[in-house]
Parts: structure tokens; sequence; C-alpha cells
């Protein structure tokens, strides 16, 4: 069965692109993005997509990227931030896990989610307000993000390549321990 070598959740700006290619690179896997997967699909950007269709409509079209890529995807997987708030989502990680599956999640603080993405317009849902709206979203995902989780890296003042080094130690770690967070 093809499944991904590790999947990284966590909100914008907490680095899963960066990282999923810094890892994949250090694997010798590809890289694969949840988000690029729905604008290649859609030929739209995920921003055109909220404005000219809704919030659901990006949802849909998300969900049924997540479930390709978890199908066919032996790389590294980056999801969409809000991707985990879907309960097929959200079964479909616990059941990769449990078959042994690395869910990464990369905790960042606002400052940083902040620095790096500039919370800017191309984030629909932060559009109004974003470091309110970052900190709100964060707010209500959080435990979500925390659950499905095998591993938590913090990634606060860190860079993609110590990041991605963590993440090998600690799946190095979890093979060694059965698992352990």
């Amino acid at each position: 069965m093809i499944a991904p070598r590790a999947v990284l959740i966590g909100p914008p700006g907490s680095g899963k692109s960066t990282v999923a290619a810094r890892l994949a690179q250090e694997w010798g896997v590809a890289a694969r993005d949840t988000d690029e997967d729905v604008v290649a699909s859609s030929g739209r950007e995920v921003a055109d997509i909220f404005v000219d269709s809704g919030e659901d409509a990006f949802r849909a079209l998300e969900r049924a990227a997540v479930v390709a890529a978890l199908a066919t995807h032996d790389g590294v997987l980056a999801l969409g931030g809000g991707a985990v708030l879907d309960p097929h989502t959200q079964a479909d990680l616990r059941d990769y896990a449990a078959r042994g599956g690395a869910v990464v999640f990369l905790n960042v603080g606002l400052a940083t989610a902040a620095r790096r993405v500039g919370l800017a317009q191309s984030r629909p849902l932060l559009a109004a307000n974003p470091r309110r709206a970052w900190a709100l979203l964060m707010e209500e995902r959080r435990a979500t993000y925390e659950s499905l989780a095998t591993v938590i890296v913090e990634t606060d003042g860190v860079s993609p390549r110590e990041i991605a080094a963590q993440i090998v130690r600690a799946l190095g770690a979890e093979a060694s321990t059965g698992g352990a967070r």
C-alpha cells in the first residue's frame, strides 16, 4: 500500500510547504502540497476559489486532494492548514498514523507566522484583521492539530533545515521506541 513517508499539518505560516520540500530532499523523495493540488486541479488560486465559489467549494476540492494524495503519494505531504477540519480527513489521518504513519504538527507562534507569510491577502481566512484572525484560527484548530499529531515540532526561531533535521531525529526515535510522541 502506498502511503506518504510523513504528513505535515499546521496553521498558515508554520512552514509546511518549505519544510516538506526540505524533508523530501533529505530523504530523496518527492514533496507534495494539497493546496498546490487544488490549484492544479481547479485552474484557480486558492484565494480566487474562496472569493468566487466560497469556502465550502474550496474545502470540497481540498478534501478530494487529500484523499488522492494519501492514496497515491509516497513522499512528504503538506496539507493545507484547514484540511484537518474535515472529520473524514481526521479519520484518514488517524488511520494513517495507526498504520505507523507520521503526522507532524508544525507549531508556530503568531509573531513567526506573521513574519513568514505576512498574513497577506493570499490567505483568504486571514484577510480582515490578519493577526486577530490567525489567533482565532489557532485557538479553534490547536486541539485538532495536537490530537492528530504523532510528532510535534516547534518552529519559532528555527530554520527549515533544522526543522527537517528535528523531524528526521524524531521519526528515527519513534521507529526505535514504537511511536512515542
